[in-house]
C-alpha cells in the first residue's frame, strides 16, 4: 500500500521547498535581519575602504624609490668602464621598462584611489541642463585636440534632466575624453554626443565616433577595473573607463530611468 502524502503543516513554520525562505519572517524579524544586513554591509565598506586606502598611500612610498633611483642608476650605466656598447644598450632597455612599468603602476592606483572617493561621493541630485554641461567639458578638453581636425556633433537639442552635476561632468569626461583618445589616428575624428529623454522618463546619453574600435567578443571586459583592450604603446590609460567593431568607431550609451543619475 502506498503512503498518501499529507499536506504541509501551517503551524510547522517551515517553507515549501522553493518557496521564498523570508515568507515565514513576520515584520520585526525581517527588520532585525535588516539591521543585521546593514550593519554587515558598513562593516565590509569599511574594511574596503581601509584596504584602498592602504594600497593607493602605503604602496606609493617603495614606487617612488623605483622611480627616483632610476635616473640614478642610468648614470652609472652611461659611465661603467667594461661594458661593450650592446651590454649598456641592453641595461638601459632593461631599467627604461622597469621606470614605465613602476610608473603606470602609480597610475593604476591613482585609479583605485579616484574609485573610492567616487564611493564615498555624497549623491546630490538636482537639475541639470545637460547641454550645457556638454558644451563645458568639450571646452575643458578643448587643448587635447588643438593640434587636430575634430567633427562635432553636439548641438541638441538637450534635455535638462534630474541627476548629480559633479558625477555626470565627470562620466562625460571620461566618455567624451575616450573619444577624443581612440580617433586620435583619424583625420578627420568625428564624435557625436546625443541626448534624448523619453516620454516615460528613461533617458539615453549616446556618445558616437570614428576610431579604432574593438572586438565585440571582449565587450566584457570594457569595464572591468584594469582590463584593456588595446595595447598601452597605442593608446595610454589603464582601462578602468557598446556596440563596435574593429577598425569602425563605437558607441557608448548611457541609460538611467526617471530622469535620475
Amino acid at each position: 500500500m502506498s503512503a498518501v502524502p499529507s499536506a504541509p503543516s501551517e503551524s510547522s513554520g517551515c517553507p515549501e521547498p522553493g518557496a521564498d525562505r523570508y515568507d515565514a519572517l513576520d515584520a520585526p524579524a525581517l527588520r532585525t535581519l535588516l539591521a543585521q544586513r546593514d550593519q554587515q554591509l558598513a562593516e565590509q565598506g569599511a574594511a574596503l575602504q581601509a584596504w584602498t586606502h592602504a594600497v593607493s598611500h602605503d604602496l606609493r612610498a617603495p614606487l617612488r624609490h623605483i622611480t627616483s633611483f632610476g635616473p640614478l642608476v642610468h648614470e652609472l650605466l652611461q659611465e661603467a668602464p667594461g661594458l661593450d656598447a650592446a651590454t649598456r644598450q641592453e641595461a638601459l632597455e632593461f631599467l627604461a621598462t622597469m621606470d614605465q612599468s613602476a610608473r603606470r603602476m602609480g597610475r593604476m592606483l591613482d585609479g583605485l584611489l579616484q574609485l573610492a572617493r567616487i564611493a564615498r561621493a555624497p549623491f546630490t541630485p538636482q537639475t541639470v541642463d545637460l547641454g550645457a554641461l556638454v558644451h563645458e567639458v568639450r571646452e575643458a578638453l578643448a587643448p587635447r585636440c588643438a593640434d587636430r581636425t575634430v567633427q562635432w556633433q553636439a548641438d541638441g537639442p538637450w534635455p535638462t534632466v534630474q541627476g548629480d552635476p559633479a558625477l555626470l561632468r565627470q562620466l562625460l569626461a571620461e566618455l567624451i575624453g575616450n573619444a577624443l583618445k581612440f580617433t586620435q589616428a583619424r583625420s578627420p575624428a568625428q564624435i557625436c554626443v546625443t541626448g534624448e529623454c523619453g516620454a516615460d522618463g528613461h533617458c539615453t546619453l549616446c556618445v558616437q565616433d570614428n576610431g579604432v574600435g574593438f572586438d565585440p567578443a571582449r565587450a566584457q571586459a570594457l569595464f572591468g577595473i584594469f582590463q584593456r583592450l588595446h595595447r598601452e604603446s597605442e593608446f595610454e590609460g589603464v582601462g578602468v573607463s557598446a556596440q563596435a567593431a574593429p577598425g569602425a568607431g563605437c558607441t557608448v550609451s548611457v541609460c538611467w530611468s526617471a530622469g535620475m543619475l
